[in-house]
C-alpha cells in the first residue's frame, strides 16, 4: 500500500522543499493532543501542556480532531510563507466549502479522500459529518454543527486560537527549530540540483522513493493507506519538521496540491522496515507452527529433520514453514558440513514491534 504522487513533465522548479510556521504549528498541536506518538518530544510537550493557561488549553481541545488522528489539510500550505501571519492570511482567502470540507476531513472519513463534495453544499455529506462528529462526543459535535452554521464566524475563532497558540508557546518554539528546518530545506534543495530528486526525496526519508519508467515518473510514499494524485499543473511541496515523527503526512486530497510533510533528522530517528515487510513478518510468526518453531530457533541453530523430530511433522512441512520465514527476513541459515542450520534472527524479532508501531502512526 502506498500513495503515489504522478510527477511526470513537472519542471522541477515546481518541486520546492520549504519550512511552513502553520505546518510547523500542526504539528506540534499533534504532538500536544497525542504525547504517547512522540515520546522523544516529553520534555517539551509536558513542558508545554503544563504551561497552558486552563481556557486556552480547553478550545484546544474542543477543536483538537482537526490535528488529533490525522492532520486537517489547510494545515499543510502547499505554498509556504516566512511567518504565521502571511500563512494564517493566505487560509483566510481560501473559499468556505474547501476549508469547511478540510477541517472536518476526519468527520468525512474515507470519502473526503476520493473527492467527495463538501458538506457545505452537500446535504448527505453534511449528515455523515454530523453522525461521526457526534460519534466521537458531544464536544465535536457541537463544534461541527457550528461550523456547519456559521463557517465564518468559525473560521475567526480557529483563527484566534492559532494565533494565541503563537504567543503562548509556539513563536519562541518556531524561532528554535526553523533554524533547522531551513537548513534542511536548503540541504534537499541542493541535494536536487546537484544529483537529482531520487536522491532528494530518498534523504527526506526511507520511506520514500522516486520511480521513474517509461510510463513517467512517480514520487511513491510507503503507508498503510493507498492514495494517487497528480501533480501536473500544480507542483510538489515537501516540508520538514522537527515534530513529526514518526509521521510521514502525504496530502494528496482531489483539489489540492500535494503535500509532504517528513520529519527531520530522519538518520536520527531510526529507519523502520517497509509496510509489506512488517505485513509479512506477522503473518509469519502468527502461524501457531511457526511460533513453536521460534522458540527452538531462538535458542540456536537447527537443522531440518532436528526440528521435524522435535515437533512431530514431516521435514517438507518444517521447510515449507522455514521459507515463509526465511522470505520474511526471520531467519538466518549457515551450511555446516553437509547440514543447513536455521536460526531466529532475533534482532529482526525485536524490532517487530516498534516497525509495526511505525508503519500505522506513519
Amino acid at each position: 500500500m502506498s500513495v503515489t504522487i504522478d510527477i511526470t513533465g513537472l519542471p522541477r522548479e515546481r518541486i520546492v522543499f520549504c519550512p511552513s510556521p502553520l505546518a510547523e504549528l500542526g504539528a506540534s498541536l499533534h504532538a500536544l493532543a497525542e504525547p504517547s506518538h512522540h515520546a522523544r518530544l516529553h520534555a517539551w510537550t509536558a513542558t508545554t501542556a503544563a504551561a497552558l493557561e486552563p481556557e486556552l488549553a480547553d478550545r484546544l481541545h474542543e477543536a483538537d480532531f482537526m490535528w488529533r488522528s490525522t492532520r486537517s489539510d489547510f494545515l499543510l500550505p502547499a505554498q509556504p510563507r516566512a511567518t504565521l501571519t502571511e500563512e494564517l492570511d493566505d487560509l483566510d482567502r481560501m473559499d468556505d466549502e474547501k476549508y469547511v470540507g478540510s477541517a472536518l476531513e476526519i468527520s468525512c472519513a474515507s470519502r473526503y479522500s476520493r473527492g467527495a463534495p463538501s458538506p457545505l453544499v452537500d446535504e448527505r455529506m453534511r449528515r455523515r459529518a454530523l453522525e461521526l462528529a457526534t460519534a466521537r462526543g458531544p464536544r465535536q459535535a457541537a463544534f461541527v454543527e457550528r461550523m456547519l452554521a456559521d463557517p465564518p464566524g468559525t473560521r475567526a475563532w480557529i483563527r484566534r486560537l492559532m494565533e494565541d497558540c503563537d504567543e503562548a508557546f509556539f513563536a519562541d518554539t518556531w524561532r528554535r527549530v526553523r533554524v533547522q528546518l531551513s537548513a534542511d530545506a536548503r540541504h534537499k534543495t541542493e541535494l536536487m540540483r546537484r544529483k537529482g530528486l531520487a536522491e532528494a526525496v530518498a534523504d527526506a526519508s526511507s520511506a520514500m522513493v522516486l520511480e521513474e519508467d517509461g510510463a513517467g515518473s512517480r514520487i511513491v510514499v510507503d503507508k498503510l493507506v493507498q492514495g494517487r494524485t497528480d501533480a501536473e499543473g500544480s507542483g510538489v511541496t515537501f516540508l520538514p519538521t522537527a515534530f513529526g515523527w514518526p509521521h510521514l503526512f502525504a496530502l494528496h486530497a482531489p483539489g489540492w496540491q500535494p503535500v509532504i510533510q517528513y520529519p527531520v533528522p530522519a538518520r536520527d530517528l531510526g529507519v523502520g522496515a517497509p509496510v509489506d515487510t512488517v505485513k509479512l513478518r506477522m503473518e509469519a510468526v502468527a502461524h501457531p507452527m511457526r511460533m513453536r518453531l521460534s522458540r527452538s530457533l531462538a535458542r540456536g541453530a537447527y537443522s531440518t529433520s532436528e526440528l521435524a523430530d522435535t515437533y512431530g511433522i514431516s521435514a517438507p512441512e518444517v521447510s515449507r514453514h522455514l521459507a515463509v520465514m526465511k522470505k520474511a527476513g526471520l531467519i538466518t541459515t549457515q551450511r555446516r558440513g553437509r547440514y543447513v542450520l536455521h536460526q531466529l534472527d532475533v534482532a529482526v524479532v525485536a524490532r517487530l514491534g516498534s516497525d509495526f508501531l511505525e508503519s500505522v502512526l506513519r
